[in-house]
């Protein structure tokens, strides 16, 4: 059984390891140069970091596991202190860092090199399997549909749905080398800064804010709020500052699926990111469709995977929604002290918990790949 994979991201990627864990021949198209994914860096939540263990994948010391941290305000003054240890007791995994390039890295590494394919253009994807490229031609008897928020596949398969909307915020990202910064997030009227420590000193920051589509401040200007977020800009080459319009799949699909298509990750649920979750759902998208089509039943398998994927990432598509009305999005003055007044009283472990209904799901068991046989 043959699977193509249009998209060489977290997503797709996964979706290969997957799949060849369980028993197909994979090929993973992905139409840039080389495999790359645009971004700094990337929190993975347990529920990631228990999919990339379904899927065999060790990111070892490239992983950065997040201590101690919490909620502050621009002048930074602690609002509540994130317990990171009752956090994994709770969860038995901690909360995770990366930079999105060492991702990508590991998740390549585990896909057979014969496998992948870069500079592929796909121009045409058939209900029936039928892939063309530039290039040639695949007849595949699954096609995962990879291929970002844009996708073109899933315009094809439903042409009338709405494109995405933009969530009303636009973020900048970057790295910085800044030893001895702990995790923090940090509120104002319409702003949030996040603070992620990486591995080897680096730092992934982000600043949403809320704007109009299409605007760009040219470089942040935040030397009013509190150490070390003036440093971490300052520190971040200019080249390297990136700045975009967040959007998100406004109206949810009605299946992820078209004869033998399946589409996954941003293809199929794009959510703005004030919960941290999109690749999550990513890796959760791939190991649950390996599993469902594990037996080779192709139709069952992308009835199962439909069935299970929906409703739970368009669940956590509509969180990531609320979260940034909550959050980064709030701009009445008086809601905002309210706010921050309401996080002061939670007791740090009671954080631990937020969000636990996403964080703390489990993954299938993938079967586990049988080794050759020595002649």
């Amino acid at each position: 059984m043959h699977a193509v994979v249009v998209g060489g991201g977290i997503g797709g990627l996964g979706a290969a390891i997957g799949l060849h864990r369980v028993g197909w021949r994979v090929t993973v198209l992905e139409q840039a140069p080389e495999f790359g994914d645009v971004g700094a860096g990337i929190s993975l939540w347990p529920n990631a970091l228990r999919c990339l263990d379904e899927l065999g994948v060790d990111l070892g010391e490239s992983l950065a596991q997040q201590r101690d941290g919490g909620f502050r305000d621009r002048r930074g003054r602690r609002v509540v202190r994130w317990d990171s240890a009752a956090f994994e007791r709770l969860h038995g995994r901690p909360l995770g860092a990366i930079h999105r390039r060492d991702l990508v890295d590991a998740l390549k590494d585990a896909v057979p090199a014969g496998s992948l394919r870069t500079g592929a253009k796909v121009t045409e994807v058939r209900e029936d399997g039928l892939v063309r490229f530039d290039g040639g031609e695949i007849e595949a008897d699954l096609v995962v549909a990879a291929d970002g928020i844009r996708s073109r596949i899933r315009h094809a398969l439903f042409p009338r749905h709405p494109e995405p909307v933009f969530s009303g915020s636009a973020a900048f990202r970057g790295i910085a080398k800044l030893p001895r910064t702990r995790l923090s997030t940090s509120f104002d009227r319409g702003t949030e800064v996040g603070v992620l420590p990486l591995t080897g000193d680096d730092v992934y920051w982000w600043i949403c804010y809320v704007t109009e589509p299409g605007r760009h401040p040219g470089t942040p200007e935040f030397g009013t709020w509190h150490d070390p977020i003036p440093a971490l800009i300052d520190a971040t080459p200019p080249e390297a500052l990136l700045h975009h319009d967040l959007y998100h799949l406004g109206t949810p699909l009605p299946t992820y699926t078209r004869g033998r298509i399946a589409l996954l990750g941003d293809a199929a649920h794009a959510m703005p990111p004030f919960l941290g979750q999109g690749g999550c759902q990513a890796l959760e998208d791939a190991v649950v469709l390996a599993n469902a089509v594990s037996t080779k039943d192709v139709k069952k398998g992308l009835l199962t995977y439909d069935a299970e994927r929906r409703p739970r990432s368009q669940k956590v598509a509509r969180e990531s929604v609320r979260m940034g009305k909550l959050g980064p999005q709030l701009t009445n003055p008086v809601a905002t002290k309210l706010r921050t007044a309401v996080l002061r009283l939670l007791p740090a472990n009671a954080t631990a918990r937020l969000g636990a209904a996403i964080t703390g799901w489990r993954p299938p068991r993938l079967p586990r790949p049988v080794p050759p046989r020595t002649p």
